[in-house]
């Protein structure tokens, strides 16, 4: 039987759970972009776009992990860190200056409106990566 390279094992474990959390943003993000862009893009552009580029991020996130290997690895350590800073970024400027968020993203508020779970999950998904 072969071994699996370290790096491979990113989605077993708890990195299943957090493949399960990492997909359900990624599908909930870009969905609530998607409707948000489409139907009332006029009213709150930059927390559209904001919301678009979380799905994205998401998304290269649930890729990384599911992928595993060092490319995979590098993909899932990039886009946490790109979440970390922007859930710390968007959450400080949605509080500081709400009149630029009439309408929340997914990082709003640090993550409010999601239970705060954008704030805890990059931490999370480093420390996994890093310890894998």
């Amino acid at each position: 039987m072969a071994t699996r390279p370290r790096d491979a094992a990113l989605g077993s474990g708890l990195g299943r759970v957090l493949l399960l959390v990492y997909g359900t943003f990624a599908l909930s993000a870009s969905a609530r972009a998607l409707v948000q862009i489409t139907t009332h893009f006029s009213e709150a552009p930059l927390a559209y776009l904001l919301s678009a580029f979380a799905g994205l991020v998401y998304i290269a996130a649930t890729v990384g992990l599911a992928r595993g290997g060092p490319r995979g690895r590098m993909i899932a350590l990039v886009s946490c860190t790109i979440e970390l800073v922007g859930v710390l970024v968007i959450g400080t400027l949605s509080i500081v200056d709400g009149v630029a968020f009439p309408d929340a993203t997914v990082w709003s508020d640090f993550g409010a409106g999601y239970g705060y779970v954008p704030l805890v999950l990059p931490f999370i998904g480093l420390w996994w990566i890093w310890k894998r």
